[in-house]
């Protein structure tokens, strides 16, 4: 009975396999940041947002992985090769994405080290370990995985750190008891009428409705080797993926909007969180946290030093091969970027909410060609677009403009 349970776990994990890797990358320490910041500081008041974000999520996953295994070319390779001077846009996408992604990765090391420091204090009776020394472990650690490691061994670890991260955030959700009434009346829409609320608007479209979810999903599905009659099964891959973002940061907003904001408490640091979180659910809550954020860190850092080879794989259409010389160079040079958090004054869940919002503004230049490729019969043929389909990528183009001048508005 047991092997059998096993067994049908095993497969139903297998096939949300590339729903898994993006649920990995997509809810990290930026989506934890952004999403409890929000929660403190405006309630439930945003959860509309990033239910809107959610639900375009799912439909350009669909829509890019379509047509990836339709067309067997992966998201950059087609749009440089379909579209006249589509280099320009693929290489637009390529360098914006890179340079998104190495602010996120930034941020992110910084708050897991930080996070760890604060969690070995606690072990061992006050004792503190330099960032430097943390990030250069973790850095060492998961450069070591992606030497040896195969696409496939990269999907069990972040099956690992997805299962942590989701059972630590329920499990802090039961011991802080937030407000629910709190949280219901805060379930109204609207945008607070006060500063930065702009901004979080466009972090939470930027860290769930995220260019490089897309462009990754496409390069995923193809990794997963799926074909056409596989198309079912990649709606439903989609679609779990976009219902367990959608469920892990609305517990987050939710936690922070039925603790934080009902005390009054504003959120300017995540290891605040910790301190914050500690005399209401006690230091197991805390420890607990701390576990889920490094979860959320861990398994975002995976994806996003892959972006640049697997980026440039796809614009050139050559075979992905992280294995390559070129690929661990790339790979080396965005941990050496993890370090930054050490030589920058500029906090790192500040750096994570500005990678975030800037990266809502590549949304656009995403979902655009995604609508035309879509739609062309020599390409597509009998898979082309349906009427719900094509509604629902004009819905998401609507909203990636208004939420890049939500983040023009918040950056100048």
């Amino acid at each position: 009975m047991k092997k059998k349970l096993n067994k049908k776990i095993l497969l139903a994990l297998s096939a949300v396999g590339p729903g898994l890797f993006l649920i990995g990358y997509n809810i990290g320490t930026g989506s934890v940041t952004t999403m409890a910041k929000t929660g403190a500081e405006h309630g439930m008041t945003l959860f509309w947002a990033l239910f809107l974000s959610c639900v375009f999520t799912f439909v350009l996953m669909v829509a890019y992985g379509k047509v990836t295994i339709v067309t067997g070319k992966t998201a950059l390779n087609n749009i440089r090769t379909e579209f006249k001077r589509g280099w320009i846009i693929a290489l637009y996408v390529l360098v914006s994405l890179i340079i998104g992604e190495l602010l996120a990765l930034i941020g992110v090391m910084g708050i897991v080290a930080e996070l760890v420091q604060e969690g070995i204090r606690m072990l061992a009776g006050g004792l503190v370990v330099h960032t430097f020394w943390i990030i250069l472990f973790f850095c060492i650690l998961l450069y070591l995985l992606l030497w040896f490691g195969r696409y496939q061994s990269f999907e069990k670890v972040l099956t690992f750190f997805v299962i942590l991260m989701g059972l630590s955030f329920l499990v802090v959700f039961i011991l802080v008891k937030p407000s629910f009434g709190a949280i219901a009346q805060g379930m109204i829409p609207g945008i607070p009428d006060s500063p930065g609320a702009f901004g979080l608007v466009a972090a939470i479209a930027g860290t769930t409705c995220s260019a490089a979810v897309f462009i990754m999903r496409s390069t995923v599905v193809a990794e997963k080797g799926w074909t056409i009659k596989d198309l079912k099964a990649e709606k439903r891959d989609s679609f779990v993926s976009a219902a367990m973002m959608l469920f892990l940061s609305g517990v987050i907003m939710a936690v922070a909007a039925g603790t934080l904001n009902v005390m009054g408490i504003r959120l300017e640091n995540t290891v605040e969180m910790i301190y914050l979180f500690e005399p209401i659910g006690g230091k197991i809550a805390a420890f607990i946290l701390i576990l889920g954020i490094v979860g959320a860190g861990l398994s975002t850092i995976f994806p996003i030093v892959l972006i640049a080879p697997w980026l440039v794989a796809d614009y050139t259409g050559r075979p992905r091969n992280i294995h390559s010389t070129s690929s661990r160079l790339m790979i080396l040079g965005a941990f050496v970027f993890s370090f930054g958090t050490v030589f920058l004054e500029q906090r790192p869940p500040a750096l994570m909410i500005f990678s975030q919002a800037f990266q809502a503004l590549i949304l656009p230049a995403v979902a655009i060609p995604v609508l035309i490729l879509i739609n062309r019969e020599n390409l597509m043929g009998e898979n082309r677009a349906t009427l719900r389909e094509n509604v629902g990528i004009w819905a998401v183009i609507l909203f990636s403009f208004l939420t890049s001048y939500y983040a023009i508005i918040d950056i100048f």
